[in-house]
């Protein structure tokens, strides 16, 4: 009869903490986050989850929040695949919670490179490798013909290969500061 009655008091303590509100992680803090997958600005869809591990025991002032490998679950903000030749691609994440319990937590951006000099140069390379081939094929009106269509030929392999998308590789360490 006593263990029963030890047992419902636990439980009604057990009860009444499962009610009562979790600590809430202060304004300033940083949370280490390690990814569970890839992710990629080519394939991410803004509002999709994601799944991540605490990469370090949570303890600030002396409260531990959380320990190295609970939960976390995590929310693409944003998420725009890169053009190609323009528009480098654009990925936002930010979390949802830790070990279950809600976060308010900043960004994590990165954008993909620029394509301005990689174009500039492929289309510049391109016109001056054609031109030299036609002066060396036809003369002048040659050499004219060939920086055109080499120029050509640089941009259109620009665009065949120049796409700058952001990616998030699986087990990579990522920050995030609450607010």
């Amino acid at each position: 009869m006593k263990t029963l009655i030890l047992s419902v008091a636990m439980g009604a303590l057990g009860m009444c903490a499962w009610g009562a509100e979790s600590p809430q992680i202060p304004a300033g803090t940083e949370i280490a986050i390690r990814l569970g997958q890839t992710i990629s600005s080519a394939s991410a869809k803004s509002g999709e989850t994601f799944a991540a591990t605490l990469a370090h025991d949570l303890v600030v002032g002396g409260k531990r929040f959380g320990r190295k490998g609970d939960p976390v679950q995590g929310r693409v903000s944003e998420a725009k695949a890169s053009g190609r030749l323009s528009a480098p691609g654009v990925l936002k994440l930010t979390l949802v919670s830790v070990n279950g319990h809600p976060v308010d937590p900043g960004l994590v951006s990165r954008e993909g490179g620029s394509h301005k000099g990689r174009n500039m140069k492929s289309a510049a390379g391109g016109g001056a490798l054609g031109a030299i081939i036609g002066g060396l094929a036809g003369g002048g009106k040659g050499a004219a013909i060939g920086a055109g269509a080499g120029a050509a030929a640089g941009t259109a392999g620009a665009a065949a290969t120049g796409k700058k998308d952001v990616e998030y590789k699986a087990e990579t360490v990522l920050r995030f500061l609450t607010q």
